[in-house]
């Protein structure tokens, strides 16, 4: 069993930026970055390997950035210049194995997720 733990969600003004964490209960090579507004469906964001290797959506290259703590075992999001569309629950995910590119921003790569914490931005 595998233990994700989102925090650093909460609301924040047009531009303004926050910080999101993620721990894992075990080291994970793949994690990843999601989320999900209401109504829609659950996109991938930004992901990172143990390498330092990471991928971005085009909607957030630029401002986003995700980073890897292997010693602690936890992922970090920077969300900067932030929009009213990055409103959305974000999701941590984790896979055990080295991720092709065109795979790393797919849900149904990763098998761990946690349980969201909410980032809504307002104009």
């Amino acid at each position: 069993q595998v233990l994700l733990v989102e925090s650093g969600g909460g609301s924040v003004q047009t531009g303004g930026s926050l910080r999101l964490s993620c721990t894992a209960s075990t080291y994970a090579y793949s994690m990843g970055w999601f989320r999900q507004a209401p109504g829609k469906e659950r996109e991938g964001v930004a992901a990172c390997d143990s390498t330092g290797r990471t991928t971005y959506a085009d909607s957030v290259k630029g401002r986003f950035t995700v980073s890897q703590d292997n010693g602690k075992k936890t992922l970090y999001l920077h969300m900067n210049s932030s929009k009213p569309e990055d409103t959305a629950m974000y999701y941590c995910a984790a896979a055990f194995r080295p991720l092709s590119v065109e795979n790393r921003l797919l849900v149904a790569t990763y098998h761990y997720w946690g349980q969201g914490t909410q980032v809504t931005v307002s104009s």
